[in-house]
């Protein structure tokens, strides 16, 4: 390898769209290159590192063990690169820039939706992206920057990012107004005789954390609908006889709906905001941060 002196900023930028991208073509226009001009810098990659790096394939380029080994380093130096050319104070009703979420869908009703308003309050020019949890690409979306922030249950965050709880959540029993069920509090009995709507997060499942609760008291309830969204459900409920078991800060201030306590206890979740290290230090995202926390850590 050449001297480290000689290593061209732009030629590790390369590198880490390479083996993101695993493609020549897309690596460019990530980088608003032509891809000869991405050629030209793989070659220069190649002549740096006394390696081929990076080999054909029929779906794009294969990266050698050597290309692997540089890849988290090459990171970490493009991060603590990017951390000395940001602006050491950040100035809120100056900035411009997008900020990317990814949240569950109720996270995103509950929490991204509030947050969003108040962060037009105090940020006026601040572009927001909300995207749908992509489980499979969330670690390398963290990673690679194009999602900035992610809410999600503590189970399904990834283990090597920062987090940190939001706080907990408790579910209540939501039906229209109007419903015959809302006149009095709920017995167990009629709880599990009225039929049910039921939010599923993969989509198609009739069974969920109510209805554990039931079956460890040897009961059963009608779910008569599955959904994937809470917006969907909520909806349906609202303009039918239908109930459902949801989390109180979905429907507490929704229109129309009458909510009771479950007959009972049902088990709630957690939220927390989890972010990659390559924006733990960066001033912008840390207020933005910290803006989430005074919104809703309560403790």
């Amino acid at each position: 390898m050449r001297d480290i002196k000689n290593i061209d900023l732009n030629l590790l930028k390369a590198l880490d769209a390479l083996l993101d991208e695993r493609s020549v073509t897309r690596a460019a226009e990530r980088l608003s290159l032509t891809q000869p001009a991405m050629s030209g810098m793989l070659t220069r990659l190649r002549e740096s590192f006394n390696d081929p790096l990076f080999v054909r394939s029929q779906r794009g380029v294969v990266p050698t063990e050597r290309a692997l080994e540089l890849a988290a380093p090459v990171k970490q130096v493009l991060a603590e690169i990017a951390v000395l050319l940001t602006p050491t104070e950040f100035d809120p009703l100056t900035a411009t820039m997008t900020l990317s979420i990814a949240a569950t869908d109720y996270a995103l009703q509950a929490v991204a939706v509030p947050f969003v308003l108040e962060l037009k309050k105090r940020a006026p020019n601040i572009r927001v992206a909300l995207l749908p949890i992509e489980n499979e690409n969330l670690h390398s979306q963290l990673e690679r920057g194009d999602i900035q922030l992610v809410l999600l249950s503590p189970a399904n965050s990834p283990p090597d990012l920062h987090a940190r709880r939001l706080f907990d959540e408790e579910y209540v029993c939501v039906m229209r107004d109007g419903h015959p069920a809302a006149q009095t509090s709920l017995s167990l009995d009629e709880f599990c005789r009225l039929e049910h709507a039921l939010f599923s997060y993969n989509g198609g499942c009739f069974s969920g954390a109510t209805d554990e609760a039931l079956a460890k008291i040897g009961r059963e309830r009608q779910v008569m609908l599955s959904v994937k969204s809470f917006l969907v459900m909520t909806n349906i409920v609202r303009a039918s006889d239908l109930i459902s078991v949801v989390p109180k800060r979905l429907v507490e201030h929704l229109d129309g709906l009458a909510t009771q306590e479950t007959p009972l206890p049902v088990e709630g979740f957690a939220l927390v905001a989890a972010w990659h290290e390559r924006t733990h230090k960066d001033p912008a995202q840390r207020w933005i941060r910290d803006l989430l926390f005074e919104l809703f850590i309560t403790d």
